[in-house]
Order: structure tokens, then sequence, then C-alpha cells
């Protein structure tokens, strides 16, 4: 179904270090067709469910969360690096395939109940979309899915998110 997805997205070698191989989107959202319908792929997944916010992780997720959220008409929370939002942050650190980081949230960016959809466009280890959903439970928020553009299946991240729904439009 999604195999003109994947045929957009382009492989890079030893990037960003060697011996990882970068899967590229930029192909993909230059084509406005293809473009739309990663996005209606994923918004399209939760219309009348009564989300409250998508969570978009730093940084290509933006790209993503953001265009689902319009289609939703709801809010888009970002969550950053550490050091990045301007104001009073919930924090979380994870290790990814080639690396540590800490990532936060702003501490009114979810109300408790609120029903949200977090997204980013790469699922590899699951480190990164673990952070989000812990800053998203530790402001009370209820995850209805984790949703990603690309899986790297090699990796497990699915292992690590098994405690919350979770798709993605293409597999590697």
């Amino acid at each position: 179904m999604h195999d003109e997805l994947k045929a957009a997205i382009r492989d890079v070698p030893d990037f960003p270090i060697k011996g990882i191989l970068f899967r590229d989107i930029t192909p993909l959202l230059r084509d406005g067709r293809l473009f739309r319908k990663a996005v209606d792929t994923v918004a399209d997944r939760h219309a009348g469910k009564g989300i409250k916010a998508v969570v978009g992780i730093d940084a290509r997720g933006f790209i993503f969360a953001g265009a689902v959220a319009y289609k939703l008409g709801v809010g888009m929370v970002p969550v950053r690096k550490k050091g990045k939002l301007p104001w009073k942050t919930v924090v979380t650190s994870y290790t990814l395939e080639y690396g540590s980081e800490t990532s936060e949230m702003h501490v009114d960016a979810i109300n408790k109940g609120d029903k949200v959809v977090i997204v980013d466009d790469l699922l590899a280890t699951g480190g990164t979309a673990m952070a989000a959903a812990q800053l998203v439970k530790q402001l009370g928020g209820e995850i209805a899915e984790i949703d990603f553009l690309i899986e790297l299946s090699a990796l497990k991240g699915r292992e690590r998110l098994r405690d919350y729904p979770l798709f993605s439009a293409v597999q590697y």
C-alpha cells in the first residue's frame, strides 16, 4: 500500500557516522503529492477520535506532526533537545543508536487526560519515542498511538514501545 512512499525514500550510507544507513525523507518531502499521502496516512487514522494534540519529536518529526495536527485541527506540541525550549519544562534522558540525548517539553504543553498522538519520521531503537512517551505521561497525557513514517524493524524499536499502540507506514 505504501510502496510509493518507500520508493521515494533515499538511502544514504555512512551518515551521520560510518556504518549507519540513513533513510533520507527529503525526496518524499519535495513531492507534494507524496508528502500529502504520508501526512494523510497518519492523520486519517485519528480523525474523529478525540485527539487533543499531536506531539512532534525534534527535528524531522516536527514536519509530519505539524501537518498532522493541522489536518486534525488540534495543536502541535514539540519535544525538543535539552536547552531549546524557553520556558519551564519536564525532562527525560535516553539512549539512541549512536549516543545519548536529553529531551524536554513545556510543563503546560499537555493537560491531564489529554489524548495525544506522538509522531516522528523514523523508528529505530525506540529511545527517542520512549522519551516523548515518558514526557507525555509525566504531564498526565494519554497516548492514543505512536506513529512513524519509517520503521527500521531490525533495530527492534517496536519491542521497546510494546506498551503503546504503534503504527509505521513503511518498514525496512
